[in-house]
């Protein structure tokens, strides 16, 4: 098996790949296989979320990179600004995790959070791809790749 340790630095290149939801990329241990259906072990701090693009590195010495799996959200949509605004401020109130893209909210598919933002007059729909959301006030800042080494 795999036994994948420590983050990296962005490397120039990668021996491996797996690929992850959301949830799994929050944990730090987790059994999961490689694109190649390799055996593959995360033995890494906990408490640090893994983002699409990082490098971890395994006890063999290989270069894991992570990607992001698809996965199925609910999109949220507007062309109204103080409208889209209000939504994520409620949805942040909740302490949701949310993708915030021009135009468009995107969370893990809760009906209650659907219902919210219907009833808000939001176009509300599901979709398949790959989540990345903010990190949070307090977190490093989003909408790139976060290494910590």
């Amino acid at each position: 098996m795999l036994e994948i340790i420590e983050r990296l630095n962005p490397a120039e290149r990668h021996d491996a790949v797996i690929s992850l939801d959301y949830d799994s990329r929050k944990r730090g241990r987790l059994k999961t296989l490689t694109e190649t259906s390799e055996d593959a072990g995360l033995f890494l701090e906990r408490g640090q979320v893994l983002m699409d693009g990082d490098y971890l590195k395994a006890t063999d010495g290989r270069v894991v990179l992570v990607q992001a799996a698809v996965e199925q959200l609910t999109r949220a949509s507007t062309t109204d600004p103080v409208l889209f605004a209000k939504i994520c401020y409620h949805l942040g109130n909740r302490h949701t995790p949310v993708e915030i893209q021009p135009g468009s909210v995107f969370f893990q598919p809760d009906h209650v959070l659907s219902d919210l933002c219907r009833q808000w007059g939001l176009e509300v729909e599901d979709v398949e791809r790959p989540f990345a959301p903010e990190s949070g006030a307090y977190g490093k800042q989003a909408g790139g790749h976060h290494h910590d080494d």
